[in-house]
């Protein structure tokens, strides 16, 4: 695609609050940003800084109090272009009765993928990410990290345009680390965008090409990791401190 992969203009989000739900939360507010196609996104911040409710908004999964954001070229209640999406959860809950090979078909299916072209995908993506042998074992029988490993292997049986990834390593090892790294390269490589949220610090300044840093909601720096670890005298700090700074908190 030409166009931004993603774009928040003035978004606002209030959760309910109270046993009757009279109070209100302000999770995020007023926050624009520019998604561009073909890079990776870094969505950076503290704790409940405000990012898995923007990619909850971009995902459907919840509506913005007041602002728009598109997806895809169409707007976020287009559910047509949630089939071009891939989406990787730090906590997946997949059947535990199903084995992977089925979890791929399933997903799939939901995904609008022709049967055949799953069939393809399936033995190809558990090859990817180190679980060919376990492609017809019971989900119940797996680690996290396996689990994890099988939660990216879901985010791409439909060969998506957009990749997020909330938090994905999550229970991965080194090596599982690695293979994380290595597919977020490839979809850069092959045109794709992938939207990167994560406390990995030195992974994100790996990998990155803009990021995008909110506190308490509101968005505080965007742009390339370059502008945010060069100083106003033209010298280069370390990204962790440059990252405190913003966060208001010394660098661990």
């Amino acid at each position: 695609m030409t166009g931004p992969a993603a774009v928040f203009e003035h978004v606002t989000k209030d959760y309910k609050t109270g046993a009757l739900g009279l109070g209100r939360r302000r999770a995020v507010t007023d926050v624009s940003l520019t998604v561009p196609a073909g890079q990776v996104y870094g969505l950076l911040g503290p704790n409940r800084a405000g990012k898995t409710t923007l990619v909850k908004i971009l995902l459907t999964l919840c509506r913005p109090t007041s602002g728009s954001v598109q997806r895809l070229g169409a707007p976020v209640s287009d559910r047509r272009t949630l089939g071009r999406v891939g989406y990787v959860h730090e906590n997946h809950a997949f059947p535990r009765y199903l084995t992977p090979a089925a979890l791929l078909e399933y997903y799939g299916a939901l995904s609008l993928v022709p049967f055949e072209q799953v069939k393809q995908r399936v033995p190809v993506l558990l090859e990817r990410v180190g679980l060919s042998d376990r492609a017809n074992d019971p989900i119940r029988t797996f680690s996290k990290g396996m689990t994890q490993r099988l939660g990216i292997a879901q985010a791409l049986i439909n060969d998506p345009d957009l990749l997020v990834l909330d938090e994905p390593n999550e229970g991965l090892d080194l090596a599982g680390r690695e293979l994380m790294l290595g597919i977020i390269r490839e979809q850069r490589e092959r045109g794709r965008t992938v939207i990167l949220v994560s406390h990995v610090l030195p992974e994100v300044e790996q990998v990155c090409d803009r990021i995008a840093v909110l506190v308490a909601g509101r968005l505080v720096f965007e742009g390339p990791v370059a502008d945010l670890t060069r100083g106003s005298d033209g010298a280069v700090r370390p990204f962790d401190r440059a990252l405190a700074d913003l966060y208001g908190a010394p660098a661990a």
